[in-house]
């Protein structure tokens, strides 16, 4: 009988070595290494070598005219925010992944989409490895659920589970979480990257084949990132993660990855005792505590998918009384903040070598767009100054390093939130001015330069 070696396996990535290390030489996480046995190696086959024969495959290859082309059929949930986030609804035999903070409502949620889609005439079955079938039945009492098209199930094995799904044959199920699931026969313990990528590809096979759509839940780790090997997000056909601080009321549910839709959509929600509750006009809640006549505001409009959002902006400059100013920032990245206090040093001729920069985006969402460049440059320059902007201004624009002032995509949809949300004065690229159909009664000026976007507001 062969015999069985150690491996190395990566928690985070998956890289095998065949001896401990501190660092893994592939994604660069420290003390991610995991012992596992090492499957033995097949014993080589007696007599010569011979050319392997392949079997005729079950379809041959066609090319893209002769493949018959089907709309996907989506099936809505109830809960307009969750179908936006998965691109218009939840796709019949899709594999999706929800990754958030321990308590930041990720179970809530799909208990609710659960109990929303039985009573709908769908089969659900819901399997929970951390909480038992009472449990389950309370958190469903308080939330004002339940449904006779809704299955309980409280297990581990996956046999088992795959076991009850092929007798129920539903229309649903959901995994609450993929980290307590184990396959039997593996000598790890569940959780490792083994048991996870295995049982996540056994359910994969089982959403493909018999058309049920699947919701896995995932741990995240203390840096923000789906417990487990990063093959995981690979596997899947949507990543959802939920952001937000679990001590508030409000959660964002953002799509990292989506093979059925944009990617970088939101979903806003409100946690309550009745359970999560969709918010429809997140702009309206991110600009509700917004003061107005306040220095180091500005308006933005971020593009979050196909959705535009309206955000408050805010940049709090003040004198530093050590050598090394600080810099901090807080839903936007630091090294573009950084960018662009050099360029507010270097082309606007504004003394910020001696001023500590605290920006913040208020409501708790993350910009990654360069459309916030603009306002959050006017936000700086209204702290250190101590003047406020015009309340009812809005600023879009990417700014580079000589000071210009870039034009940004999806301008229309921009403008058209803007005018909804009741702010009739932009400041816009120039550039942008040339496509852009503006509405009777709104005032939008074009500029070039920083200096020139500066002049105006100032």
């Amino acid at each position: 009988m062969p015999k069985s070696k150690l491996l190395y396996v990566c928690a985070d990535c998956g890289y095998e070595s065949a001896k401990w290390m501190g660092r893994c030489p592939s994604c660069g996480a420290w003390n991610k290494m995991e012992e596992q046995e090492a499957a033995p190696a097949p014993a080589p086959a007696a007599g010569p070598l011979r050319r392997s024969t392949v079997s005729k495959p079950a379809a041959p290859a066609m090319t893209l005219t002769q493949i018959e082309e089907t709309a996907e059929e989506r099936a809505l949930c109830g809960i307009a925010e969750f179908d936006r986030v998965l691109g218009g609804g939840i796709v019949p035999g899709s594999l999706v992944l929800i990754g958030g903070d321990p308590g930041i409502g990720k179970s809530t949620l799909l208990l609710q989409v659960s109990a929303l889609l039985a009573e709908r005439g769908a089969r659900v079955l819901y399997v929970s490895g951390e909480e038992s079938t009472r449990q389950i039945k309370m958190r469903a009492k308080r939330l004002g659920v339940g449904s006779s098209g809704m299955y309980v199930l409280s297990e581990t094995n996956l046999d088992e589970i795959e076991a009850h799904r092929a007798a129920l044959t539903p229309d649903y199920m959901i995994v609450d979480s993929i980290q307590t699931v184990y396959v039997p026969g593996k000598n790890t313990s569940p959780g490792s990257v083994s048991q996870v990528r295995e049982a996540t590809g056994v359910l994969m096979r089982a959403a493909k084949q018999s058309g049920v759509t699947i919701f896995l839940v995932g741990h995240v780790t203390k840096e923000g990132a789906l417990a487990g090997p990063r093959v995981l997000e690979h596997m899947v056909d949507a990543v959802l993660y939920f952001e937000g601080d679990r001590h508030q009321e409000y959660r964002i549910l953002r799509a990292a990855k989506n093979r059925f839709g944009s990617v970088n959509e939101i979903g806003v929600f409100r946690m309550e005792q009745s359970g999560m509750e969709q918010v429809p006009n997140p702009s309206e809640f991110l600009l509700s505590g917004r003061i107005s006549g306040a220095s180091g505001s500005a308006v933005a409009v971020s593009m979050e998918g196909t959705r535009p959002v309206l955000v408050d902006l805010q940049a709090l400059v003040a004198p530093s009384p050590f050598g090394n100013p600080r810099r901090q920032a807080l839903g936007f990245e630091y090294n573009r903040m950084a960018l662009l206090l050099a360029v507010l040093e270097k082309r606007a001729g504004l003394m910020l070598y001696n001023q500590d920069v605290y920006v913040n985006v208020a409501g708790g969402l993350e910009l990654d767009e360069p459309a916030c460049d603009l306002p959050l440059a006017a936000a700086v320059v209204s702290s250190l100054r101590n003047k406020p902007l015009p309340p009812d201004w809005v600023l879009i624009g990417e700014v580079g390093l000589t000071g210009e002032v870039r034009a940004v995509g999806m301008m229309d949809r921009r403008l058209a939130e803007c005018v909804r949300m009741g702010f009739v004065h932009l400041i816009v690229p120039k550039s942008n001015l040339r496509a852009l159909h503006v509405p009777e009664g709104v005032e939008v000026r074009g500029v070039s330069t920083l200096a020139e976007a500066l002049a105006l507001l100032f």
